[in-house]
């Protein structure tokens, strides 16, 4: 017969498998009945399972940092944007397959907000995929290489939330622009799609180097989304200025 350390291991029960012992242990101590030590044990292991279900998605993800909402820095939003950062909380964009446009100078939080909602996404079961626009326009260019780019495509469309983030720093040439609008074509309906940049969208045809196409991106990603404007001073900046605020108030506290 087998210990219920081996059952646990042959069933994939890593939660019994750890913890035997001490469930045993409290059982005798509680006076569980045979029903709730088993309801117990079927939770932790569920609980356990969610955990790591959680980890995987997210160390998936490829978030280039953590960041979660409850950290996000707003106070020095108007009040216009922390409703619409808000709104974006309940994740109702997600669920109604919405696009958000988060569009501002660098440094104003644009890519740790889009984190912090993908990182969100992840916890309620989400697939999610997190791309900086150079990175893509290089695996869209390993694809095309290896004949894969209808296979990517495929793989793209599958996540209920893709982040593409720092749209506008890299100009590119008229094919890949029309690849990166047909990626973003084919997530319609499909799934969610956050966009951060550091153009306005009447700059944008100095990133894809077409009228015609930048219309048809702008027209297919801005239908039924969110847009925010986030322009202002740099989370950098006001860091840099609270610091030597609080030096000189111990200064003069001396």
């Amino acid at each position: 017969m087998y210990t219920i350390k081996e059952c646990a291991t042959q069933l994939k029960l890593p939660y019994l498998k750890t913890n035997w012992e001490e469930i045993l242990s409290e059982a005798h101590v509680k006076d569980m009945s045979c029903e709730d030590f088993l309801l117990e044990v079927l939770n932790a292991e569920l609980n356990l399972r969610s955990s790591n279900s959680i980890k995987t998605k997210i160390k998936n993800a490829k978030f280039p940092y953590r960041i979660i909402l409850e950290d996000y820095e707003r106070d020095h939003f108007s009040t216009e944007l922390k409703l619409k950062i808000k709104q974006l909380e309940t994740m109702e964009f997600l669920k109604n397959g919405q696009n958000v446009i988060l569009i501002g100078n660098p440094g104003t939080g644009k890519t740790a907000l889009a984190i912090a909602l993908g990182i969100k996404a992840c916890m309620e079961g989400k697939n999610v995929l997190f791309v900086s626009i150079p990175t893509l326009l290089m695996e869209i260019k390993e694809a095309m290489s290896q004949n894969q780019l209808l296979k990517y495509k495929r793989k793209f469309e599958k996540y209920d939330l893709v982040i593409l983030d720092e749209l506008g720093y890299v100009s590119f040439d008229k094919e890949r622009g029309e690849i990166l609008f047909n990626l973003i074509s084919s997530r319609s309906e499909k799934g969610s799609t956050i966009i951060t940049s550091n153009l306005t969208y009447d700059r944008w045809n100095e990133i894809f180097n077409d009228k015609v196409l930048t219309g048809a991106v702008i027209d297919r990603i801005s239908k039924m989304s969110y847009l925010l404007d986030m322009t202002g001073e740099s989370y950098r900046i006001i860091a840099t200025k609270r610091w030597n605020e609080r030096n000189q108030e111990q200064l003069n506290d001396k």
